[in-house]
């Protein structure tokens, strides 16, 4: 088997990730900042954690379930693991300037300002 090439796979499955949304905001769960980890093994497995932006999503399955078929149907993964972090939660501060723009748009409020006027920044990202 050739060798796989790893960042080529991770930057098709992101991709390819912007086609799926997450149900409660309209936002595709790349520019969210819901793909916590992507990992991509020598044989061909891919493992992805996921986050939530509420804790218990109803839609929690069919989410996982989408991801592993857009997954399987943009590289030819062996085994595709979705799992879902329920240990770290999600907060506006990890969307992409994309995904904070979008939901500008669709909103008309800029959701990470509320977030820092609200409930401040974590310490790790404070600056001194």
């Amino acid at each position: 088997m050739s060798q796989i090439n790893k960042e080529e796979w991770k930057q098709k499955i992101m991709e390819a990730l912007t086609q799926v949304f997450d149900p409660e905001i309209p936002v595709d769960i790349v520019n969210l900042g819901l793909i916590y980890d992507v990992q991509i093994s020598d044989e061909g497995d891919v493992y992805i954690k996921l986050g939530l932006t509420a804790p218990g999503c109803p839609v929690v399955d069919d989410l996982v379930y989408t991801v592993e078929q857009v997954i399987k149907e943009t590289v030819p993964a062996k085994k595709v693991d979705v799992d879902i972090d329920l240990e770290t939660p999600w907060t506006p501060l990890r969307m992409t300037p994309e995904g904070r723009e979008k939901f500008k748009k669709l909103y008309g409020y800029d959701i990470v300002e509320m977030w820092v006027q609200t409930y401040g920044l974590p310490a790790q990202e404070q600056k001194s």
